[in-house]
């Protein structure tokens, strides 16, 4: 009889593709948090450019492009039902030839109950997987995302 420390038992392989796995897992868990979020009208992307805004507003759209690791023109695309709402403002820089982008009033206030509305997803999410293995689904993402590092630091190469 093998044992797992025997030097002749074959190494277990992942079957499947990660992609798709990992593709799907997101997909249900967005739409467990788009589920809930909707029930204030916003969807889940709204709720994150306007914590961004608010943590590092006022900022010019292209450092919040960055600082959320998004292309520029879908910044712009996922900012104008945002503005259209008044839940956040387009200003002159500081340069004159630059924009900033800041939360208003109303975008606070919705903010608030946003978040109120995403701790009832998370909540929700603890109690559907449970605790511990939410605790390991982040430990094993952060672990990854470090390993992954090299090839975040690659895509600036080329």
């Amino acid at each position: 009889m093998r044992t797992a420390a025997s030097p002749s038992t074959p190494a277990a392989k992942p079957q499947g593709c990660t992609n798709f796995q990992l593709r799907q897992l997101t997909r249900r868990v967005s739409q467990h948090y788009d589920a809930e979020m909707a029930r204030i009208g916003l969807k889940t992307t709204q709720y994150s450019l306007l914590s961004h805004v608010l943590k590092l507003g006022p900022v010019r759209p292209g450092d919040l492009a960055l600082a959320m690791t998004m292309e520029p023109s879908t910044l712009t695309r996922n900012l104008k039902p945002l503005l259209a709402a008044g839940w956040v403002a387009l200003a002159a820089g500081p340069d004159g030839r630059s924009r900033s982008v800041t939360i208003t009033a109303l975008g606070r206030a919705k903010r608030v109950d946003a978040q109120r509305h995403w701790k009832v997803a998370q909540a929700g999410l603890n109690q559907l997987l449970g605790a511990q293995r939410v605790m390991a689904l982040h430990a094993l993402i952060n672990e990854s995302l470090e390993m992954l590092k090299p090839i975040e630091a690659g895509a600036d190469d080329v």
